[in-house]
């Protein structure tokens, strides 16, 4: 069976180098680009708030190239749609036949994806698709990866989270309803060591700010389904990190 010819959907975070973690270590599978969303205002990694920087530097320690996705600021489902229809062409048109997302158990964020992406005849692989949380979380330390938290949602998480370091101690500090991977979206990550980098991305720690959205912005900055989605989280704090030797 030949290999696959795979982009990867690199978000940055915790669940994305698990994703590739296991995907680098599946020979069915050959990983080509890295594929990351940006908002071209801030010049950040979208929903995470991290800046390009050191989105930069993870991509040159994996040694993977990088795809760039530019997306405004305020995007319309119809904007969208048609970027991300733009690039899947190209990436098709490039050879690719098969993508990668870190997603673990959104039944509706699964099925709009593999829906959307066979309209290009891309197959779409979740290789961390219903693993316990709890236990992914419990590998992805043990393996040696470090991240840190850069995004909290509000209405699950305090301001003091921000900032801090994933470890098997802050995982006990969370609140029951709040998911040890944080799939429902209670934060976001970036990390910065593990078995697929070849170096560590060194950096310090900035402030934490508060960012607050009217529903209906949020709700464009996310933009997986039009109808029938609940109203939007729109209070956060972000955690600015500052790459060294900037």
């Amino acid at each position: 069976m030949s290999v696959k010819r795979t982009y990867f959907n690199w978000s940055s975070g915790k669940d994305s180098a698990m994703a590739l973690y296991k995907i680098l270590n599946d020979p069915d599978y050959e990983v080509g680009t890295l594929v990351t969303t940006l908002n071209d205002e801030s010049d950040r990694v979208s929903m995470h708030g991290l800046r390009k920087e050191l989105l930069f530097r993870q991509v040159k320690s994996l040694g993977i190239p990088l795809h760039e996705i530019l997306l405004p600021g305020i995007v319309s489902m119809e904007q969208y749609n048609s970027i991300m229809s733009h690039h899947m062409e190209m990436l098709k048109d490039e050879g690719y036949t098969h993508t990668v997302f870190g997603d673990i158990f959104l039944e509706d964020l699964k099925k709009y994806r593999e829906d959307r992406l066979a309209e290009f005849g891309i197959n779409a692989v979740f290789p961390l698709w219903k693993i316990d949380t709890r236990a992914l979380m419990k590998e992805f330390l043990e393996l040696g990866f470090k991240a840190i938290i850069v995004c909290v949602n509000a209405k699950y998480l305090g301001k003091e989270f921000a900032g801090k370091l994933l470890s098997e101690e802050l995982l006990n500090e969370f609140p029951e309803n709040v998911d040890p991977c944080g799939e429902n979206g209670e934060f976001h990550t970036f990390v910065f060591d593990g078995p697929i980098f070849k170096e560590p991305i060194s950096f310090s720690v900035g402030e934490v700010v508060e960012r607050q959205y009217t529903p209906a912005k949020k709700k464009e900055d996310n933009c997986f389904k039009e109808e029938d989605e609940p109203e939007w989280d729109n209070h956060f704090y972000f955690c600015d990190l500052i790459p060294d030797n900037l």
